[in-house]
């Protein structure tokens, strides 16, 4: 039988939320010992006609200016242009940086309930605790 439990270390880069501002993950996800990453975004609600839009970043370093966004080349799929209610999404990470962070923007409307759960994979020892 193939065992997914063992080979998945789960972090919780937005805790599951109404958000009526910007969210920029205040903590970054550090990537040491894994060699990929996926993005899972998990809609609720959206108050207002909100307009919120999802995003990644990565750095080697945890210095909140030296995240860049992530392009399109390191990315496996893509980021909706606008995040509707009710929805999940997933965006795969291929790139080489250490450290992820998601980024939720306001570009209208009154709130989103939203979480992102970030799921690292291909560890270099399983099975993850």
């Amino acid at each position: 039988m193939k065992d997914t439990y063992s080979d998945f270390g789960l972090v919780a880069a937005l805790v599951p939320q109404v958000l009526a501002a910007t969210d920029t993950g205040a903590t970054p996800i550090d990537l040491q010992g894994f060699n990929s990453a996926l993005v899972i975004i998990n809609t609720g609600a959206v108050a207002g006609a909100g307009d919120y839009t999802a995003k990644l970043q990565h750095s080697d370093t945890t210095t909140g200016g030296d995240f860049v966004d992530v392009t399109d080349a390191d990315l496996l799929g893509s980021f909706p242009a606008t995040l509707a209610q009710n929805s999940v999404y997933k965006v795969g990470y291929k790139g080489s940086k250490r450290y992820l962070r998601t980024v939720v923007t306001k570009n209208s409307g009154t709130s989103i309930a939203a979480g992102i759960v970030i799921a690292r994979g291909h560890p270099y020892d399983a099975p993850v605790a």
